[in-house]
């Protein structure tokens, strides 16, 4: 049998804790099942919380410390990792922070604004400025900084999820920065596209009705958990779970997706529109 690997706590703030808690259940002579019993978490979930894989859940602190008599320890602390986690992001975020890293495929529809996981550093800005006028500095570069790192997602060697986008073609006309920065902006875009990281797909303007014409969509895929539906509004979202809802949300997405340019197709327009804006072309 090959020798267990040690976590290194100091890599990472989920590493650090699944160190502690494996030296603790350790020092208490108990197994993971041991551990797990009495709460509806998996052996192998408690394990890769161990090896900082996952976060832990509030539930599972709760419980860790009763099993192992650590006097509030994990509850506390995934306090202080709930506040450094959701740093820069708005409280009914994080359960898609948490999730998007765990989805096997994440599919978004948005009519009105470039995702999040799309934007550059100039996009996203122009966005916080205008939904937070009155932000500091500070606060403006904090927000940004927090979309950007959740861009990370497609960087690395690392299995990332297959994630496809359907952005109307009014996103491509809609010049919310200079035209070197929209440039750009839908350059990353293409680019991301070329290397096999994202599918995109372009509704036209002319396209008539469509489902899901009123609002934004996430769609997030599992290996080993049910899908989950996210919509956002201004200064509100819902994460959606209900089965029967999320089944009403997949079957509209494809609809949606049927409707939309093939992916080859709306790679050119992205392209086009880029160019436009780097040549003084745009239209709106």
């Amino acid at each position: 049998m090959p020798a267990r690997k040690d976590v290194d706590g100091s890599a990472s703030v989920p590493a650090f804790y699944g160190s502690e808690l494996r030296w603790k259940r350790e020092k208490a002579g108990l197994t993971l099942q041991a551990v797990s019993e009495g709460i509806y978490y998996s052996p192998s979930y408690l394990s890769e919380i161990e090896r900082g894989q996952r976060r832990m859940p509030l539930d599972m602190a709760i419980h860790v410390d009763q099993v192992l008599k650590t006097d509030g320890f994990f509850e506390r602390r995934c306090g202080d990792v709930r506040k450094a986690r959701l740093a820069g992001h708005a409280g009914y975020f994080e359960r898609v922070l948490e999730a998007e890293k765990h989805a096997e495929s994440v599919e978004e529809w948005c009519p009105a604004l470039i995702p999040g996981l799309l934007q550059t550093a100039a996009y996203a800005r122009a966005l916080v400025l205008a939904a937070h006028p009155h932000a500091s500095d500070e606060e403006v570069d904090e927000k940004v900084n927090a979309r950007l790192a959740r861009a990370r997602l497609f960087e690395g060697d690392h299995k990332a999820p297959e994630y496809w986008a359907i952005l109307h073609e009014s996103l491509l006309r809609h010049p919310i920065l200079p035209p070197a920065e929209m440039a750009e902006q839908l350059e990353h875009i293409a680019g991301l596209v070329r290397r096999r990281r994202i599918v995109p797909q372009v509704m036209p303007m002319n396209s008539g009705a469509f489902p899901l014409i009123l609002g934004t969509v996430t769609i997030m895929a599992f290996p080993d958990a049910p899908p989950l539906v996210y919509t956002e509004s201004s200064y509100s979202g819902v994460t959606i779970d209900d089965p029967a809802l999320v089944k009403k949300y997949r079957k509209a997405y494809d609809r949606l997706r049927a409707a939309a340019l093939p992916p080859e197709a709306s790679l050119a327009m992205i392209e086009a529109a880029a160019e436009d804006y780097r040549n003084g072309k745009q239209t709106a």
